[in-house]
């Protein structure tokens, strides 16, 4: 029954919208545009979107418009000083 799960487990479904999220993201912004010519091509390309355009040129509604590595570089600062 569903009672009988711990506790941790009922937060679990929040964790993954993020994960969904992103997925989503990836396959329309890159995996269903592209014609890949080998696995190679594959991880080269959806590296380069991840590292790259994703996390520094890519701004997120979520982040007030911002990108993923300006809030992080941010609260680094924050953090040192």
């Amino acid at each position: 029954r569903w009672r009988d799960w711990p506790r941790h487990n009922m937060q679990r479904w929040v964790d993954n919208v993020f994960i969904e999220r992103l997925w989503r993201s990836v396959k329309y912004e890159e995996v269903y545009l592209k014609a890949y010519e080998g696995m190679r091509h594959a991880r080269e390309s959806l590296k380069t979107y991840l590292l790259e355009f994703y996390s520094e040129e890519r701004r997120h509604y979520g982040l007030e418009q911002t990108t993923p590595d300006q809030v992080y570089f941010e609260n680094q600062q924050q953090v040192a000083a």
